[in-house]
């Protein structure tokens, strides 16, 4: 899925509105998460969440245990100015999903738009399945978003895998419970579409 310092230079050269994933909000992340009636007093992490404002609208909703994850200190830095003292509240981690140490059973909520489909190697796909895993609490509910087959082949320079959502859970296993499906058609800042796949499922 590229190292650090791939990562590091696309946010140094790039604004956010420069970038194909860009969007002012993950409406249809957000939208899975209330449908899925997550209570707001569970932790959460944002996988590759970067400069999202997925957790400016976590904490919108009332999330007080919200961790951002990602390789590019860059984009955590992004997110960190824009939510100004908001950003003490939150966790932020550098680092690389597939060996980083998160605590176990922890979360009951684990969000990933458009990491996963990075990982073209089984062992690194592994890997991000037993993170999560492990670092789910029983119960916890998962979404993964990743590009659909009608989405490219290539972002940012690097080669990704695409999903249906049934393959997309195959992924993962039956240890996860798959309890719906989205497709969305992401429009970029220039005006392209783009489709994304995302499988949410409950930890068993």
């Amino acid at each position: 899925m590229g190292n650090a310092s791939h990562w590091d230079d696309v946010y140094r050269r790039k604004a956010d509105q420069q970038t194909s994933w860009f969007s002012p909000h993950l409406s249809t992340s957000i939208s899975l998460i209330k449908r899925a009636g997550i209570m707001a007093d569970v932790p959460a992490i944002d996988v590759g969440g970067g400069s999202s404002t997925l957790v400016d609208d976590l904490l919108d909703l009332g999330f007080e245990d919200v961790t951002v994850l990602d390789l590019a200190e860059p984009a955590l830095e992004r997110s960190k100015a824009r939510l100004g003292a908001r950003a003490r509240g939150v966790h932020w981690v550098v680092g690389d999903i597939t060996s980083v140490q998160l605590e176990p059973a922890h979360y009951g909520l684990w969000h990933d738009r458009a990491v996963f489909h990075f990982l073209t190697d089984p062992e690194a796909r592994q890997r991000y399945v037993e993170q999560a895993w492990s670092a789910l609490r029983p119960g916890g509910h998962i979404i993964v978003a990743t590009f659909g087959h009608g989405g490219p082949e290539q972002c940012s320079g690097l080669d990704v895998v695409r999903y249906d959502d049934d393959e997309l859970h195959e992924a993962f296993g039956a240890r996860f419970e798959k309890v719906g499906a989205e497709q969305e058609r992401h429009r970029t800042p220039w005006g392209a579409e783009q489709e994304f796949t995302y499988c949410y499922c409950r930890r068993s």
